[in-house]
């Protein structure tokens, strides 16, 4: 019988490399900050936060990549994680919403962000239906409608939570693995127009999310309200230049650019490490992106394939959405940076995914024995 050989180490030194290079610029990032809600020199408090769930992240990521992957590949297990999602996507409304938004469940000092599990329950629901449909996933009633229902359930209700950035992600997990399970071309122009329908309408009918757009087209001249943020982290980046202004130095941070330690730590890595060091991020997801594409041509089997390509989709798109915002080259909209991003959701979700990959990598093709 095959069974695991080993663990790509690669990968998984990759993916904690970054999430603990993660945890020192959220420091940088947050500590002047942590400093001034305290009221004391505790600078500490968002690192602190930040590291505990690195650390978790990394035990979890260690841990689910010593599971057999085929375990999800049960009707039962991936009901159970679509409806304990989809509970959770929901519970969000018990809670006063935060600057408009309604997206964590919130315990004591903690909060979980829920549209972070649907990026990975997502390519789950994808890779099995689609797996245990594989003769018929041209077909409109056995296969499409199905699956456009598992996913318009998920991507509905983040979208409900005023969440146009998960959602724009949850798309492009669909969109991506739905094409390699062989569908119709029909089937996914249909549902790409669909989807660019949709966005189009959550747009217009959002006065913010309007005045983002116009910000978006000329952010110098809104640099006062919808486009401050963008303008500051356009500051930062630029004045970093080759070599940046070095760790723990950089201004931007210091009360001009809001939420630093967040959705726009990416700015700050610009700042204080240059071009060099936002081009090593780069490279870093880039090398992520490599190992993810060995692990589906390898997998053992279609549904290790289309898991796999579900995770590292999610993983890329999501990075390359939130690098485009800090970089002004699509409207801003609040998404974390996989791994690097302040949020104990994010990050722990984050390397779980990866676990789930290294989990298919130890039964890939070239990594098995007989016993």
């Amino acid at each position: 019988m095959a069974t695991a050989k080993r663990i790509d180490w690669f990968m998984f030194v990759l993916a904690a490399g970054l999430a603990l290079f993660g945890a020192l610029m959220v420091y940088s990032a947050s500590a002047m900050m942590a400093m001034k809600e305290s009221g004391d020199a505790s600078q500490f408090t968002y690192f602190l936060k930040q590291i505990t769930f690195v650390g978790i992240g990394i035990a979890a990521m260690f841990i689910v990549s010593r599971f057999d992957y085929r375990l999800l590949n049960d009707r039962w297990v991936v009901y159970g994680i679509l409806f304990l999602t989809c509970i959770a996507l929901l519970a969000v409304f018990a809670f006063d919403p935060i600057n408009g938004a309604q997206r964590w469940i919130r315990i004591g000092g903690f909060s979980f962000q829920p549209s972070e599990l649907a990026k990975v329950a997502l390519p789950i629901f994808l890779a099995w239906f689609l797996t245990k449909n594989e003769n018929s996933v041209g077909e409109l009633k056995p296969t499409v409608l199905p699956v456009l229902a598992g996913f318009g359930l998920l991507a509905g209700l983040v979208l409900l939570e005023k969440d146009l950035g998960t959602t724009i992600v949850l798309c492009a997990i669909f969109s991506v693995v739905f094409f390699s399970a062989g569908a119709k071309m029909l089937h996914i122009g249909t549902v790409a127009a669909g989807l660019v329908v949709i966005g189009v309408g959550a747009i217009l009918f959002a006065p913010w999310r309007v005045a983002r757009v116009m910000a978006f087209l000329d952010p110098y001249k809104y640099s006062d309200d919808e486009a401050y943020q963008v303008v500051q982290s356009l500051y930062a980046i630029g004045s970093g230049g080759v070599f940046g202004e070095g760790f723990a130095k950089g201004q931007q941070k210091l009360f001009y650019l809001p939420y630093p330690y967040s959705d726009f730590i990416f700015s700050v890595v610009g700042e204080e490490l240059g071009l060099m060091g936002t081009m090593a991020v780069v490279i870093a997801f880039g090398l992520l992106l490599w190992r993810g594409v060995k692990i589906v041509l390898n997998a053992p089997d279609r549904f290790g394939s289309l898991l796999a390509i579900g995770l590292i989709t999610g993983l890329i798109a999501q990075a390359l959405f939130n690098i485009s915002v800090v970089i002004s080259i699509v409207p801003a909209k609040g998404i974390p940076l996989p791994f690097i991003s302040y949020g104990g959701s994010s990050v722990l979700i984050s390397l779980i995914a990866v676990g789930i990959l290294l989990s298919i990598s130890r039964y890939s093709k070239g990594n098995l024995r007989e016993n």
